[in-house]
């Protein structure tokens, strides 16, 4: 099986030949089965570090089963994804839903490995129309329901102060952080994230108010004092409507 890139889209000199080579070289040695594959994340942007695992997606041909694996070869770690293309589009609609479109991204922005019959480049396209129209809006029953949420969050972080135990102020915090960039990424509509990409996505959301969110979170992780980012929170509660306390009914 021939794992080269696809000559459609051929690195740069921003991507690394080499990262390019070491996960065809993974996709036809573990692989034989699949259909078309991408690589995906740092690498495909030409940013991996030595430390970057590479992100692979592998096409299975319809009826394969859809997992997960982590592997190493050739001293590379790679985390593999694989699916069917059925599966790939169940996965794709999902991110629409969930507002965090690991899968999406890691498609769109992709360099192609294999692609012999053109369903590869196909999903790339399906993939970066979705990317471009944004995740569904928020309900009204989860808009109330994360405004409840980060209304009870931001009460219990306005009771802390630089005497409380810091261990639950930081873990308060942190959900604080999480939840205000939750409901502020969706009544954007755009996309949310996790670990380092909850900040990043958080800026590209509301550049902004994202910026004193992190900087609130950072503000008391260093000196104990939640203000600045109960202040940020209460921002984004008024901008979806408000704290939302008493009268409210969860079904």
């Amino acid at each position: 099986m021939n794992a080269e890139p696809h000559p459609g889209r051929r690195p740069g000199p921003e991507q690394p030949a080499a990262d390019v080579r070491a996960a065809g070289r993974l996709v036809s040695a573990h692989y034989p089965e699949a259909t078309g594959a991408v690589l995906g994340g740092s690498a495909a942007r030409g940013r991996s570090t030595p430390g970057s695992d590479l992100d692979i997606t592998v096409l299975l041909p319809d009826g394969g089963v859809r997992r997960r694996e982590l592997l190493r070869h050739d001293g590379r770690l790679a985390e593999v994804f694989l699916n069917s293309r059925s599966d790939l589009r169940t996965a794709f609609a999902e991110s629409r839903t969930t507002r965090r479109a690991t899968a999406l991204f890691l498609f769109a922005d992709s360099v192609v490995l294999l692609d012999p019959d053109g369903h590869v480049e196909t999903l790339r396209q399906e993939a970066k129309a979705l990317l471009a129209a944004g995740p569904d809006p928020l309900t009204g029953a989860e808009r109330d329901a994360r405004r409840a949420l980060l209304t009870d969050l931001v009460d219990d972080l306005t009771d802390t102060g630089p005497h409380s135990d810091p261990h639950e102020q930081l873990a308060v915090a942190d959900r604080v952080l999480r939840e205000a960039a939750d409901l502020l990424t969706a009544h954007r509509r755009m996309w949310n994230g996790a670990g380092k990409w909850l900040p990043r996505r958080l800026r590209a959301a509301d550049p902004d108010l994202g910026r004193h969110l992190l900087d609130g979170h950072l503000v008391l992780a260093r000196q104990a004092d939640p203000t600045a980012l109960t202040a940020s929170a209460v921002r984004v509660l008024d901008l979806t409507g408000g704290p939302l306390r008493e009268g409210y009914v969860e079904c």
